[in-house]
């Protein structure tokens, strides 16, 4: 399968409204390099997320033997969970970047988490980070848009989606809105967006590989082509 012209332009043209913090510290040490640990924190997107192996795969090519992907994320979690086990999933790895993303469960009607609740929890989990690390560079992402049963559980995700964008600005960390680029995908030729996320919740490996990747790989500012479609 390969990406129709569309669905590339959507990751390039999404890309431009990734809002970067003011230091971009984990490529810049790489680049000098300094070894670099980066943990991968979240839902069953990241937990099972093919992405996660895709980008050491992607680091290890751009940066041999430097960068360590720990993947610290577990499936059906949410920010409450981030919070209460930040310290031995995060902190204890040592981290020199940590890469966020629970809104899509925080957003899971069954939780009752309010966005307030949400932003609470993910402030907290930023603070502790830093408070660890001052020099850590600490990434948010936005993920997929569920649909199906997927949506209807979590009817208000945008607006969990939204805590991720206004925190990042507030605290000038980097963000990566993966949520644009699928949104365009969805709404452009939501047969392509099925055959990505089949489940209705859960990009398959193509996906990572064709969608979130590149994205990853943009706003870090690895340089070179960022995934090769099938």
């Amino acid at each position: 399968m390969r990406l129709s012209h569309f669905m590339c332009a959507a990751v390039v043209a999404a890309g431009c409204s990734v809002s970067a913090g003011e230091q971009q510290s984990l490529i810049a040490h790489l680049k000098a390099g300094k070894p670099q640990t980066i943990v991968t924190y979240g839902t069953s997107l990241t937990a099972g997320g093919a992405w996660v192996g895709q980008l050491q795969s992607a680091l290890n090519r751009s940066f041999p033997g430097l960068a360590k992907v720990v993947n610290s994320g577990a499936g059906g979690m949410w920010s409450k969970w981030g919070v209460d086990n930040l310290e031995e999933r995060v902190i204890a790895k040592k981290p020199d970047a940590v890469l966020i993303e629970f809104a899509i469960n925080d957003a899971y009607l069954e939780y009752n988490t309010p966005v307030e609740s949400a932003r609470t929890n993910l402030v907290n989990m930023i603070d502790r980070i830093l408070k660890a690390n001052p020099q850590c560079q600490v990434i948010l992402m936005t993920m997929n848009p569920p649909i199906g049963v997927h949506l209807e559980r979590r009817p208000k995700v945008d607006e969990y989606y939204e805590v991720y964008r206004q925190v990042a600005k507030e605290r000038k960390l980097l963000l990566i809105d993966h949520s644009l680029n699928w949104k365009k995908i969805l709404q452009e030729d939501a047969a392509a967006y099925n055959k990505l996320v089949p489940d209705g919740i859960h990009p398959e490996g193509l996906g990572c590989e064709t969608v979130i990747l590149p994205q990853l790989l943009k706003s870090l500012g690895i340089d070179g082509p960022a995934a090769t479609p099938k």
